[in-house]
């Protein structure tokens, strides 16, 4: 009697220990991160709960499902964000720029510059303002190398592999049909003497504003290939441009329209050609297609030999609704989203939700890159134009203080795990996770919590199931180990 009470205590004991040491390891393959907007980058201990094994599955994630290769993550460099970072000393702008290239912060793989003046820059410029300087003897770079290229090798020395890729908010303005950089007259505030136009110059359509002269588009083809050119010799190669920034906009800040046929006649019969000609390795892409209609896309597309030189495709803003078709009468051509929206300098957990619910929709629709628009700004936000934006890094240029915003950390979720070479997973529908499969063979399933309680949220990842407790209005990594 009594050896069968031992036998029986001791294999209660080892069952219990089994399940123990089983539930030991199988916390330490799994791992959650989380931010709220007062706490961040946080690692909890406890969050797994005990699978009842009868609880409906909440997100189901195909691990034999690979869909598009990761191309990059990151954002943009402009001229005010390097003259914020430029007010720190040595060690502030050192844990800036780590932040976000560093393996250890933000780790970002792929990032845009302007090619010339953006809304972001400290004025209008170009590589070439002399007029009709067809041959592009006056091209030069001067300007970026004292303000952009040092903000560029302050980051590659960070991240040496990092992606950079170019392209025009605005031709030199004497290549334009207004001859002036912008479209309309006024500030962000439309007061008129914003930007010194005259108001019959404006153009408020979608009409191209590029001069389409022969020898215009030949000496803009060439402004192309001298600035990949020099932007190599200077140390910092691009490995693509795109020849138009919002190509369907007229701001009143740098910005130039195309017509469909004209950007495809632009890409067939010149700059391809030109870099053809140069034997630059730089690929073009289209873009960045703020249009809605995917016509746009597809008139370019199915120009004559137009898309033999043509990389991939880039979305912004009201691309949005036309990368859908795009994906799908496309499927191999690679897409990005090129520039997040910037909202109104709120930095506040309004621009995680609508940030977050652009990732998920240019990631489940094909897109394989996505930009942040401004890293870094001053206290204050604003363009040169007058619209306070957001940023992750906010910079007080008086009192010295560093501050990241709460889209710092959503992107953070994101690109400190995501590299060039991981895939996007397969997973239910849904509008709070999107998944990826690493190259190490790990699999990270971000989910968004936009409710203001606690939740269980069940997962099934492959063969795995697993309930993880979430926080109130929190986006959340959860990491799958090997």
């Amino acid at each position: 009697m009594k050896n069968n009470y031992r036998r029986t205590l001791t294999r209660t004991a080892l069952l219990f220990c089994l399940g123990f040491f089983s539930t030991q390891l199988f916390a330490q393959k799994v791992e959650l991160i989380y931010t709220t907007e007062s706490k961040r980058w946080e690692k909890p201990k406890k969050f797994l709960k005990k699978d009842s094994g009868s609880s409906n599955i909440d997100i189901t994630v195909y691990t034999d499902s690979l869909l598009q290769k990761i191309d990059g993550v990151g954002g943009a460099f402009n001229e005010l964000g390097w003259d914020a970072i430029q007010s720190l000393d040595a060690k502030g702008s050192k844990e800036v720029i780590d932040a976000l290239f560093s393996k250890e912060g933000c780790n970002f793989s792929m990032c845009r510059i302007p090619l010339g003046a953006s809304d972001y820059a400290l004025s209008y410029y170009s590589s070439n303002d002399v007029p009709e300087d067809f041959e592009m003897r006056d091209f030069n770079i001067d300007r970026d190398r004292y303000i952009l290229i040092p903000y560029l090798k302050a980051a590659l020395q960070a991240r040496p592999d990092l992606q950079i890729w170019a392209s025009p908010w605005s031709p030199p303005a004497w290549m334009k049909v207004n001859e002036h950089y912008a479209m309309r007259s006024g500030n962000f505030e439309n007061a008129i003497e914003g930007n010194k136009m005259h108001v019959g110059a404006e153009i408020n359509n979608n009409a191209t504003a590029f001069k389409m002269q022969e020898r215009y588009l030949k000496a803009y083809a060439l402004y192309f290939s001298k600035f990949v050119q020099s932007y190599a010799k200077a140390g910092v190669p691009l490995f693509a441009i795109m020849p138009q920034n919002e190509i369907a906009f007229q701001p009143n800040w740098p910005s130039c329209t195309w017509r469909p046929e004209d950007m495809a006649y632009f890409i067939n019969g010149f700059l391809g050609p030109q870099f053809e000609t140069d034997k630059l390795n730089t690929e073009i892409w289209l873009g960045t297609v703020n249009s809605s209609d995917p016509n746009y896309v597809k008139t370019i597309l199915k120009y004559k030999s137009a898309a033999k030189y043509i990389s991939g495709v880039g979305f912004q803003w009201g691309g949005a609704k036309s990368i859908p078709t795009v994906h799908k009468e496309f499927p191999d051509l690679k897409l990005m989203q090129t520039e997040n929206k910037c909202g109104e300098h709120e930095n506040d957990w309004t621009s995680v939700e609508r940030s977050w619910s652009d990732l998920v929709h240019y990631f489940n629709n094909g897109a394989g890159s996505y930009m942040y628009w401004n890293m870094v700004l001053d206290e204050t936000g604003k363009s040169a134009w007058g619209w306070p934006q957001n940023s992750m890094v906010v910079i007080d240029k008086n009192t010295k203080n560093i501050k990241f915003t709460n889209e710092f950390y959503l992107f953070k979720h994101v690109s400190h795990f995501v590299q060039p070479g991981d895939h996007f997973l397969k997973s239910s529908e849904g509008k709070n996770h999107i998944a990826f499969q690493l190259k190490d063979g790990r699999v990270i399933v971000l989910v968004n919590n936009p409710e203001k309680e606690l939740k269980i949220i069940n997962l099934k990842v492959g063969s795995q199931k697993v309930a993880v407790e979430v926080q109130p209005t929190s986006i959340n990594t959860v990491i799958f180990n090997k």
